[in-house]
């Protein structure tokens, strides 16, 4: 590891009004630092263009003897020291006590990722600040990268300010054009929407259509919006906001002011609605703004991981890459059950004899379709089998979901947990744990070690954790502090166990993956089980890797073969909006080192020659190349297999298609190749014989170029080169 570290540190009170200026290590942006009137201000320019116009940074915290947030009503756009709450006011009347100038320039390596090394290499601004009329002090944090900036309050130990309770963080986005937006709507509880396509200035008129699709939902404003927030200026420069390192801190939404053409933070409130609760010395989250010239930067940016610390687990070497199938799609659809039985029992926990019920014959986690997912996945190299619906008590939980909580050890009569661990271990093959919360929050801290002793013990090494419905205790939020040093806790604990994790509607990742890479999985957006309930936008998974993905890798459950969910359950009607070569494609675009096989055993014994792809389709990489991209209509990635001379090309496109010559140029000089490109077949679109595909192979060399390639509308198309 190269490390350059220097400091500098200069200290002038006279320097209250004078900016502070660092510049990225290529010296192209420019971070500048001043105080307006007593207001913490930062601006971000690109080639002296402003990419973030000036904006101001600071909190407003809770008036002192209230129980209530109501008690205070303050808009950052209108807000004085003198119409302030002095002991609230943490936005105005600062003075620059110092500051510090440092640089770093390391690379590092990943457990698991796009690439074998990742380049950490900024340089620093800490402004050290005083606010005189309270005597309180505050630390704000500047690293500024080739591809954007990413800054945090920090608040160090001191007397007038121990314990406090944030009313709002006023950290200000100022935009400088009225750009085009891909987002969701801004939602304590869900991140579960289709993404809108906008300028700016149509957030509200959009946000009733945004927010209508999904009927759980808790919005946080009428032009409150979630980050990851992609956005492409007038003149083609593409920004992206969001956060990184989210610990011990509620998430951040962003609520867009259309007076003044600005964004600002909007942190998840809790039951009282307070929106954090915080001890000196200890600092926030990083807010980030990565900055491209081109989309494919966008997507090629570690920022989100740098601004993160190294892994805190010290022997890793238990933490692997999974593909996996399993149970799930058969049941998503409705051809199968969760519950073993349709009878509603007792709600009260363990007092059902489940071996007196009828079972309703439909339960898809039973021993024998267990063993026989898991021959599929000894036969075909895959590394493990999720289960989900294994254990007591889910016809209870549909019956009375606000009351009902698991036990995370008991299973239905008809699933063999010490059978099932022996087949699974004498075929080479894992079980995946599946833990549905039912968001009853504390029930699961109370059993976390013994579900998790009982998984050690029955062969069990990673979960897919599940927190459907609302959090119990009544009132918290999804995304709230509470929630998040759940989540967190929750992976913590794991580690102490030698477990993997997957968690599903949990809070969107901020790169914690690096610090605790157990972490391997997350959903956090709109999945592919969204197929059987009525369907995704054409264009989702072109915009995913700049949103969602942003944050860590998403757990999408690609690769379904059979669009026409009816074919399964008659009385589901929905259609995957995809081609069946776009499918394929998902495995490159949508980056996870857990990528699961989502479809029924045979769908892919029906179609061997492009299952195939998904069995040869590597979790790990060397590198990783962003060719071209534009967000929702493709993106186009290469991937080099990690330790192996082996490359995988993947192309999604949205409602126009995509077609290119790829140039392989990124291949070994004097070797040669065979590639096998999987592609809609002529005509094919997700809507018109989306099953249709063909598959070609060539000799080729870094040489050569594919000409026109073809993604359908809605489609897609895959490559494999040996």
């Amino acid at each position: 590891m190269k490390r350059f570290l220097l400091s500098a540190t200069f200290l002038s009170a006279a320097l209250t009004i004078m900016a502070q200026n660092v510049t990225s290590p290529d010296g192209k942006m420019m971070l500048s630092f001043s105080i307006e009137k007593g207001r913490p201000t930062y601006v971000l320019t690109m080639d002296g263009k402003a990419i973030v116009a000036p904006s101001h940074l600071g909190y407003q915290l809770k008036k002192e003897n209230s129980d209530k947030s109501t008690d205070f009503d303050w808009k950052p756009s209108r807000a004085t020291d003198k119409d302030a709450d002095s002991k609230a006011d943490f936005f105005s009347g600062f003075s620059l006590l110092s500051f510090e100038n440092n640089s770093l320039d390391e690379t590092w390596s990943p457990v698991w990722g796009e690439e074998n090394s990742i380049r950490n290499h900024y340089k620093e601004l800490l402004v050290k600040l005083k606010q005189s009329k309270n005597n309180r002090f505050m630390n704000i944090r500047f690293r500024l990268f080739n591809d954007g900036l990413g800054f945090r309050y920090e608040f160090p130990d001191q007397t007038n300010l121990t314990y406090f309770v944030v009313a709002e963080e006023l950290t200000e986005f100022a935009m400088t054009g009225d750009h085009t937006a891909w987002w969701v709507a801004g939602d304590y509880d869900t991140q579960e929407f289709n993404y809108q396509t906008t300028k700016l200035t149509g957030i509200r008129s959009q946000m009733k259509s945004a927010i209508s699709e999904n009927s759980s939902t808790t919005p946080a404003g009428p032009t409150t919006v979630q980050t990851a927030l992609q956005m492409r200026t007038g003149d083609g420069v593409y920004l992206n906001i969001h956060e990184a390192a989210c610990v011990d801190y509620p998430t951040m939404h962003l609520t867009y002011q259309e007076s003044n053409n600005t964004f600002v933070s909007h942190l998840t409130p809790d039951a009282r609605g307070d929106k954090g609760y915080l001890q000196t010395p200890t600092n926030s989250p990083w807010r980030t703004v990565i900055v491209g010239r081109k989309a494919t930067d966008i997507l090629a940016s570690r920022i989100t991981l740098n601004l993160n610390e190294p892994s805190k687990i010290e022997d890793t070497s238990w933490i692997r890459p999974v593909k996996y199938v399993g149970v799930w799609w058969d049941m998503i659809t409705g051809r199968g059950k969760w519950a073993y039985t349709d009878a509603v029992s007792s709600v009260k926990l363990g007092e059902t004899n489940y071996s007196k019920l009828p079972s309703n014959g439909k339960h898809s986690a039973n021993t024998a379709n267990v063993k026989r997912y898991i021959d599929f996945a000894a036969k075909n190299g895959f590394d493990a089998v999720l289960v989900e619906g294994w254990n007591e008590g889910w016809e209870d939980w549909f019956g009375h979901q606000k009351d009902y909580v698991f036990d995370f050890v008991t299973p239905y009569p008809d699933f063999d947990v010490k059978e099932l661990n022996r087949y699974a271990k004498d075929k080479g093959v894992k079980i995946i744990m599946h833990h549905e919360t039912s968001s009853s929050v504390r029930n699961y801290e109370r059993h976390l070690d013994k579900a998790y002793q009982f998984m050690v013990d029955n062969g069990y090494d990673a979960v897919k954790s599940g927190y459907v419905g609302d959090i119990v205790p009544r009132g918290e939020h999804h995304y709230g502090q509470w929630m998040n040093n759940h989540y967190l806790y929750a992976v913590k604990k794991a580690a102490d166990y030698k477990i993997m994790v997957n968690a599903h509607e949990a809070t969107r990742p901020t790169g914690l993956c690096r610090t605790y890479p157990n972490l391997i999985g997350n959903e956090s957006a709109r999945g592919t089980e969204y197929e059987a309930f009525g369907g995704n936008q054409v264009n989702h998974t072109t915009i995913l890797p700049f949103t969602r993905c942003i944050g860590g890798p998403m757990d999408y459950t690609p690769g379904i073969f059979v669009m026409d969910i009816s074919k399964m359950n008659p009385s589901n009607n929905s259609r995957v909006r995809s081609t069946l070569a776009r499918q394929l494609a998902l495995y490159v675009t949508l980056y996870s080192p857990l990528q699961m096989a989502a479809d029924v055993i045979e769908h892919y014994e029906a179609r061997p020659d492009a299952f195939q792809f998904i069995k040869d389709v590597a979790l790990d990489w060397d590198k990783s190349l962003y060719l071209a991209a534009e967000p929702g209509e493709y993106v186009l990635t290469a991937r080099k297999a990690k330790g192996k001379d082996e490359w995988y090309v993947g192309c999604t496109a949205g409602d126009h298609g995509y077609k290119t010559d790829l140039s392989l140029d990124f291949l070994k000089p004097g070797k040669i190749y065979q590639a096998t490109i999987y592609s809609d077949a002529k005509g094919t679109a997700w809507n018109k014989n989306p099953e249709s595909y063909v598959i070609e192979k060539l000799s080729v060399t870094n040489k050569s170029v594919l000409k026109g390639l073809v993604a359908g509308v809605g489609g897609g198309f895959a490559i494999s080169i040996k």
